[in-house]
C-alpha cells in the first residue's frame, strides 16, 4: 500500500511541477491547495530537497521549487527515497534483497514467483513514468 507520506509527496511534486518558471512556493500554499498538514508537508519536502529533487529559498518570497531535471525523474526514484523497496516481499527486491526466513527454496515457492511478476509490472510503470508524464496524464 502506498503510504500517506508518498501520496502527499506526489501531490506536492505535481503541484510544484505545474507552477510557471520554478518560482519558490510557500509550504502553506501547497498545504492549503493539496489539503496536506503543513507540519507533515515540511518533513516530506525536506526529504525531497535532501534527495536533490527540490531547491529552496529562505526569507521573503522563499519556499520550495522543482529543480528542472526533476521533471524527467521517474516516479520510482521518489518512491524509493520515501518508501524504500518497491517489491512487496524482500526475497524479490532488486535493491534490498533478503532471503525469507520461512522459505527453504525460492525456486519452488509459488509466492516468490507471483511477487516477481507483481514487482516487475509495478517497476515497469514506476520506472517508465516521469513526473512530467504523471502531470500530463492528469491534465
Amino acid at each position: 500500500m502506498l503510504s500517506r507520506k508518498t501520496k502527499y509527496a506526489l501531490k506536492a511534486l505535481s503541484y510544484l511541477a505545474k507552477q510557471e518558471g520554478n518560482v519558490p512556493v510557500q509550504i502553506s500554499s501547497i498545504s492549503e491547495s493539496e489539503n496536506i498538514s503543513q507540519k507533515f508537508l515540511e518533513s516530506i519536502l525536506l526529504s525531497l530537497r535532501k534527495a536533490g529533487f527540490l531547491g529552496s529559498k529562505k526569507g521573503k518570497g522563499g519556499g520550495y521549487y522543482l529543480l528542472e531535471r526533476t521533471r524527467k525523474t521517474p516516479i520510482a526514484a521518489f518512491y524509493r527515497v520515501l518508501e524504500g523497496p518497491i517489491a512487496m516481499v524482500p526475497c524479490v527486491s532488486l535493491n534490498f534483497y533478503e532471503k525469507c526466513d520461512d522459505c527453504p527454496d525460492e525456486e519452488r515457492c509459488d509466492v516468490h514467483h507471483l511477487m516477481i511478476r507483481v514487482r516487475d509490472n509495478t517497476l515497469s510503470i514506476l520506472e517508465n513514468t516521469t513526473l512530467e508524464d504523471f502531470i500530463e496524464t492528469n491534465n
